[in-house]
């Protein structure tokens, strides 16, 4: 089988609106905004945008609408050198947009979204052309669906599937079976399993749906993830943090591509973490994506912050 791109994403894009504040009200308080300005994002769009940085061949599938929000979106995916050809403009609909209060003082972000009914994507515009033409497929989780049958699809051909989810999607139970490497939020476990300890949720979703590599992002802490029995932490990285949005969507672009050069799974952790980290240097769902040479020299600085415990623990799952 001859592949014509390295991934293929299905799944989000929005466009969002920034607000930079010199601190974040409190509830029900009032504040002046320093800035406003307009960044694409999205979860798969952005880690698509990740991969094609860092010299990918990549293919994004999704849904955009034909308003101004959706035209700044799709103009990014094309700059970026993304083959767009399954883009579907859906006439008289809005694109996904969400407005993104950032706090100056910290980087960090509160984030309020909407995504018309319109967008979404139906498991019928998904064909095997679409996903065999990869060497591997990543999905979010939120046309569920649709995700599930292409993930189906790729398990059929041999293609590993990634997936990136951050909260509790209905009918998702049906996608997992088909997840080679699941990398979630850090409440996703817990929640999905009911299981407080975030080893052991790990640990029992690989175990249930027999997938490859278990991980969960840790934020400002980096990342655990299971594999092969046995628990890898990577403490995240150290830098000068402006916006945090967008880092985890990084994260997995970088995922994506640490998986298909082959590297050892501590080292997948370690650029994957590099990348996001640089990624909060700028502005932006898409502001400080970086390429390979510059996740490398904050690697080599190894200037970081770590969880006593999970490194710990990671540790002792070596023993």
């Amino acid at each position: 089988m001859t592949t014509d791109f390295d991934v293929v994403g299905i799944g989000l894009n929005a466009t969002d609106t920034l607000l930079l504040v010199s601190r974040f009200p409190a509830y029900a308080g009032k504040e002046p905004f320093d800035e406003e300005m307009l960044s694409p994002g999205g979860q798969v769009a952005s880690a698509m945008v990740a991969c094609a940085r860092l010299g990918l061949r990549v293919k994004y599938i999704g849904t955009v609408g034909d308003d101004e929000r959706g035209r700044i979106q799709m103009e990014s995916l094309r700059s970026s050198g993304i083959n767009l050809d399954h883009v579907q403009v859906r006439k008289n609909t809005a694109n996904q947009s969400a407005y993104i209060v950032i706090d100056r003082g910290t980087g960090e972000r509160t984030v309020f979204w909407r995504r018309p009914d319109g967008l979404r994507l139906d498991p019928s515009e998904i064909t095997p052309a679409m996903i065999e033409c990869a060497r591997l497929l990543h999905i979010d989780g939120h046309d569920t669906d649709a995700v599930g049958k292409a993930a189906r699809i790729a398990r059929d051909r041999g293609i590993p599937v990634t997936v990136d989810v951050d909260t509790i999607y209905h009918g998702f139970d049906k996608v997992l079976p088909f997840v080679d490497y699941l990398v979630t939020s850090s409440e996703f476990p817990v929640r999905w399993t009911n299981e407080q300890d975030p080893f052991r949720a790990l640990e029992m979703i690989q175990e249930e749906y027999r997938m490859r590599v278990a991980a969960m992002t840790l934020g400002a802490h980096g990342c655990l993830a299971r594999c092969d029995g046995r628990f890898h932490y990577s403490p995240a990285y150290v830098v000068n943090c402006v916006d945090t949005t967008g880092a985890g969507d990084v994260f997995h672009g970088a995922f994506c591509y640490a998986v298909l050069r082959g590297m050892p799974m501590e080292e997948i952790l370690d650029f994957s973490n590099a990348l996001a980290a640089l990624n909060c240097t700028a502005l932006g769902a898409r502001g400080g994506i970086a390429g390979v040479e510059e996740a490398r020299a904050l690697m080599a600085r190894a200037d970081r912050r770590a969880n006593g415990e999970f490194a710990r623990r990671a540790r002792a799952s070596h023993a």
